[in-house]
């Protein structure tokens, strides 16, 4: 007697697409593939696809957080598959990033966050791995993140704090040294890089008081030309910043200018400089300061498209030059801007997948860069001439170092101290120069220092 008919393997059907999951994978995609900006790609992705709302805010959510905590997700991962997790397919790492963050990092029901990858595994995979990616991500769930975390964790300090604030070793260390070896406050400023950013503006051509009311947003609370906007503030939707009477920029940034245009100089004072000036939020800035007080900035800028930014941002007179060769006079500027080139450490929570697509290779052309810029600003200096020096990085070698060698460089400069500029700005350090911090700042890892030439 023949037993019951087999069953037959039910067809693979993909399922109905999730509009945000499916636009945060695609945003992986493109950052994976194309070396893409994933802060450029999503907003273009949501327009497109006309995703707004509580979609859009999950498209959001999980394609910066994803991102930006690739290597903790990665490290939990991999203790949930039997072989190396860079064996794995790149399109399935990114599908099981996507659902691993919802497990550990978001509020989403454990169910809901499996049962929504593995529909989103059957739309963007072949149907071979979509049992792999329901397995593994059953396994994510043994444990919460602190679990995960503490069963994971290194015995050397600096891997551990790098894994529980989803660093790379190096950035840990980089900032810890920044911080004169304090661990514990490493960690702090770790865990603030690690948060979603508030935006911020910056009033340029229009009174502060009104840009508040305008945006719904509060005062900075350093700078006198700062808005905080509260969660979930729409910039591109404001008309003060689309005529350009404001701009989207980090209180820090705004700092850091506004430093270089109120240091006391005498003799005149009538020709500015933005020697590395895209993408022009600095050099926009500037302009409107040095407008109200009948000077004159000129921005320096290497890339043509940067240039034309720079150009979009409101600034009237840009060269589209190599900062280490500028069309200018040597000696004619009175005040000139090196916002330089630098690794962008110090905005990491800004840029996502930055933290995982840089490494210490890169510092080495960065900093013979910061170098040759560094001699270049002060051939442009006229005598009593102010240079700012600012990285968006805390990285010693980018900060400290250059500064040494451009002093030892060129006898006739001199420091000044930057602190008395940030005024009502607390826990600047020991000065000179100046480090601002997200933990205790609320802004970018912003440096400034502030250098004159001798008369």
């Amino acid at each position: 007697m023949s037993g019951p008919p087999a069953r037959s393997k039910p067809a693979y059907r993909p399922k109905v697409k999730d509009a945000a999951r499916l636009a945060a994978y695609d945003v992986l995609k493109a950052v994976r593939e194309n070396d893409a900006y994933a802060n450029l790609v999503l907003p273009g992705l949501l327009r497109e696809r006309r995703i707004d709302g509580r979609d859009a805010a999950l498209a959001t959510e999980l394609a910066y957080g994803t991102l930006r905590a690739q290597g903790q997700l990665d490290a939990v991962l991999q203790a949930c598959v039997d072989r190396p997790l860079d064996e794995v397919d790149p399109p399935v790492r990114d599908v099981l990033r996507i659902g691993a963050y919802q497990l550990l990092r978001t509020r989403i029901p454990q169910h809901a966050a499996v049962s929504a990858t593995v529909d989103l595994a059957r739309v963007v995979l072949t149907a071979g791995p979509v049992g792999f990616v329901n397995a593994v991500l059953r396994k994510v769930t043994a444990h919460d993140l602190p679990g995960w975390l503490a069963q994971l964790r290194p015995d050397d300090p600096v891997d551990a704090v790098a894994l529980e604030t989803a660093h790379p070793r190096w950035v840990a260390q980089a900032f810890r040294d920044a911080l004169g070896g304090d661990l514990a406050e490493a960690r702090a400023a770790l865990a603030a890089d690690d948060l979603r950013p508030e935006v911020h503006l910056v009033a340029r051509r229009m009174p502060r008081d009104e840009l508040v009311v305008e945006s719904g947003g509060v005062p900075g609370p350093w700078s006198a030309r700062a808005v905080r906007l509260p969660e979930g503030g729409s910039p591109g939707d404001l008309k003060a910043v689309r005529d350009g009477r404001a701009g989207v920029q980090d209180e820090g940034s705004q700092l850091v200018a506004l430093a270089l245009a109120t240091a006391p100089l005498d003799g005149p004072d009538a020709l500015w400089v933005d020697l590395c000036a895209g993408p022009g939020g600095k050099a926009a800035l500037l302009e409107a300061v040095a407008a109200e007080r009948g000077a004159r900035l000129v921005a320096v800028e290497l890339q043509p498209h940067r240039a034309g930014l720079v150009r979009k941002a409101g600034v009237r007179d840009v060269l589209c030059a190599d900062g280490r060769r500028p069309p200018l006079a040597d000696g004619s500027v009175d005040r000139v801007l090196l916002d330089a080139p630098c690794s962008g450490l110090g905005a990491l929570r800004r840029r996502p997948e930055s933290r995982w697509r840089r490494q210490p290779a890169d510092l080495p052309a960065l900093t013979a860069l910061q170098g040759q810029l560094l001699d270049a600003a002060v051939r442009l200096l006229r005598p009593g001439g102010l240079l700012a020096y600012v990285t968006c990085s805390p990285h010693l070698a980018e900060t400290a170092v250059p500064v040494l060698d451009v002093l030892r460089r060129h006898p006739g400069l001199e420091r000044v101290d930057a602190r008395p500029l940030l005024p009502g700005v607390p826990d600047l350090g020991d000065g000179p120069a100046v480090q601002l911090w997200p933990h205790r700042h609320g802004t970018d890892a912003m440096h400034l220092a502030l250098l004159r030439l001798g008369s």
